[in-house]
């Protein structure tokens, strides 16, 4: 993994945590390539709901690229790598 793609996942796991109000976990707490929901970080649908509102929001990201492409919610590194990928389009 390159220096920008650390840097982006870093700041994107802050985020995850300040949107969803985890307040037992810290971005180091969040394991790349472990599953977003159920045994991985424990979240849930209305966890993906509101990712999904912050996506539109702070990355521009419609709900429609979202829906297109579920499985980008499999692991923490899958949704990073997808936001990434969207934000350095614009």
């Amino acid at each position: 993994m390159d220096e920008q793609t650390a840097d982006f996942r870093r700041e994107f796991k802050a985020n995850l945590i300040d949107w969803l109000q985890i307040e037992d976990k810290t971005p180091d707490d969040i394991i790349d390539d472990e599953p977003l929901f159920g045994e991985g970080l424990g979240l849930d649908s209305l966890d993906a709901v509101e990712i999904v509102i912050m996506l539109q929001r702070k990355y521009n990201i419609n709900q429609r690229e979202v829906d297109q492409k579920r499985e980008v919610f499999a692991t923490f590194a899958t949704l990073s790598d997808f936001v990434q990928e969207r934000s350095s389009r614009q």
